[in-house]
């Protein structure tokens, strides 16, 4: 198999032949169609996230076709295709996977973290963390959905279904949660990075009521804002934007610095919470929402030897959507 692997932070990933992985008890071995890639990856690569399991192919939004099966896999057989998302695994056993809370797991394990990932031609994983995926979508277009679609679902379902949604940051998960949320009859209110007009332009493309700069004001009170950007500074701005009783959502795993903020925009019972992950419920929600509204994913294609070139992109800014490495 081939794989882009991460041995070292500040160097790019590099290509290797590897040994084709064994599935043992319990997982599958898939052949993968496509890989999104996510901007957890970059936290990942660029070193934001520690201890990453090292060397380690990366990669979470995993669509592939199952071509073998481990001891005592029931799930799924040869010639299936299935997802494969960031939560790879998790105890089953502490307070938190007993009350349903698996997402907060202090033991779990993560796809293209502590797991090899679908950067690579083949990938293993364990058949309790895939999932087979809606028929109507291509693979390329259904893998964002594997993580901006099943972290976006999560945080709309954490701000609720007030009329009125704010989402700061329009890249890979915005562009499909803006959809979720028209879907459920929402109004979208767009904030992108300051002077950015194509941002502006994709957002409203994408069905937003309105775009306009991240460090303006909301033309409406708002009933909950999702931020997607990994911007701490946005955090103040959001919770001055929602109305009293509103909520923030942080949908990132990383974030720059908070900075201090009066209590003032806080009060008036207004929440501020964040993301952590996602649950098997949720991608199943989801993915059943998926296959009955038709998602418009943007994606750019990328073979798999240009991951490198994927990451640059994605940390520069310029893309619209989602990169997705076809191996």
């Amino acid at each position: 198999m081939r794989a882009m692997r991460f041995e070292q932070k500040g160097r790019p990933l590099a290509m290797m032949e590897l040994p084709a992985p064994k599935p043992g008890s319990g997982q599958i071995r898939v052949v993968v169609k496509a890989c999104a890639v996510c901007r957890t990856d970059l936290h990942v690569v660029d070193g934001d996230l520690p201890h990453p399991r090292l060397p380690l192919t990366p990669g979470h939004e995993i669509v592939g076709i199952v071509d073998a099966v481990g001891p005592g896999v029931t799930r799924f057989k040869a010639g299936q295709r299935v997802g494969i998302p960031w939560l790879g695994w998790t105890c089953g056993k502490c307070e938190f996977c007993r009350r349903g809370e698996e997402n907060l797991c202090p033991n779990a394990r993560f796809t293209g973290y502590q797991i090899d990932g679908g950067f690579a031609s083949a990938a293993v994983a364990d058949e309790r963390y895939a999932f087979a995926l809606p028929e109507n979508y291509s693979d390329e277009a259904v893998a964002p959905l594997l993580c901006a679609g099943l972290i976006g679902y999560r945080a709309l379902k954490l701000a609720g279904e007030g009329k009125r949604l704010g989402l700061y940051g329009f890249g890979a998960a915005a562009h499909i949660a803006v959809q979720v949320a028209n879907a459920r009859g929402q109004e979208v209110y767009a904030f992108v990075k300051p002077g950015d007009a194509v941002a502006k332009a994709f957002a409203q493309k994408m069905g937003a009521a309105w775009a306009g700069d991240s460090d303006g004001p909301a033309p409406v009170p708002l009933d909950a804002a999702i931020i997607f950007a990994p911007v701490g500074t946005l955090v103040p701005a959001a919770l001055r934007a929602v109305r009293p009783g509103g909520t923030v959502v942080c949908g990132g795993i990383h974030m720059s610095d908070i900075p201090s903020f009066p209590y003032e925009i806080l009060w008036g019972e207004r929440s501020l919470r964040s993301v952590a992950n996602l649950t098997r419920q949720d991608a199943e929600e989801f993915l059943a929402l998926a296959a009955k509204h038709q998602i418009r994913t943007q994606t750019i294609s990328y073979p798999l030897e240009c991951a490198n070139a994927a990451l640059d992109d994605l940390r520069a800014g310029r893309l619209s959507g989602a990169a997705v490495l076809i191996p």
